[in-house]
């Protein structure tokens, strides 16, 4: 990962997590933490929650919520192994980092690996790109109704 606003390019792991209760939603849980050069892990670097929502002819929605005080509501659309999000609506607290725009892209490339970019628009900056992972599924997690998704070092 890195941005342009950080002092240099950054090593981290990531753990995202699906689940479903039955109904036309997912809950979506990510959290990453920063690794040194061996993977061994630093410190907890970002962490958010929210839902997924399926609408008709593969649209999407999405509330996506962080602890530092930001929101974001994504429109998308998936297909076959793709999902991609934009943000529609960025809601900030007032001690929240200024950000402005989000994009989001999920590919499954094969049933266990599930590559991840995100780009970023914040503190003045266009949008562009900020994070970028390879998860694999964790062994002994199903698909439904819940599934999880782990990182190495990136």
């Amino acid at each position: 990962g890195g941005y342009p606003t950080l002092d240099g390019d950054f090593a981290y792991g990531q753990e995202v997590r699906f689940s479903h209760d039955g109904r036309p939603f997912l809950r979506y849980e990510a959290r990453a933490w920063l690794v040194d050069d061996d993977g061994v892990p630093l410190r907890p670097a970002a962490r958010e929650s929210g839902w997924w929502r399926l609408q008709p002819e593969g649209r999407l929605e999405a509330l996506v919520t962080q602890p530092t005080g930001i929101t974001e509501i994504l429109v998308g659309q998936a297909a076959p192994g793709v999902v991609e999000f934009a943000s529609h609506a960025v809601a900030l607290t007032p001690t929240a980092k200024d950000v402005s725009a989000t994009r989001r892209r999920y590919t499954l490339t094969d049933g266990d690996t599930l590559d991840f970019v995100h780009e970023l628009a914040a503190v003045g900056q266009p949008l562009q790109h900020h994070l970028s992972a390879t998860l694999r599924r964790e062994a002994g997690q199903s698909t439904p109704p819940a599934s999880s998704w782990n990182s190495a070092v990136q």
